[in-house]
């Protein structure tokens, strides 16, 4: 089975977590957006210039489906009383 470097890049699961789950545990939201936001520009930015282009921009899909997960997840909670809306 070749390995995927877009959804589960090997390097990125030698601990009992994955790194994206690790910063994304110690990192206020607002900074996590910022890491999401991050990447999906930098894999952007470079993705015709390292000789992958088509992983580069399937890697920065990947943060921007994390991005658009986190802001679903803000949308649908009613802060005055700490609940999720139902969809």
């Amino acid at each position: 089975m070749a390995e995927d470097n877009v959804n589960n890049p090997s390097h990125y699961n030698t601990g009992s977590i994955e790194s994206i789950q690790y910063i994304e545990s110690f990192l206020s939201q607002e900074e996590y957006r910022g890491f999401l936001r991050g990447n999906i520009s930098k894999y952007l930015h470079r993705y015709n210039y390292k000789g992958k282009p088509l992983e580069d921009l399937k890697k920065a899909q990947w943060y921007l489906n994390r991005l658009i997960e986190l802001e679903d997840k803000k949308d649908n909670v009613d802060f005055s009383s700490n609940r999720v809306h139902e969809s």
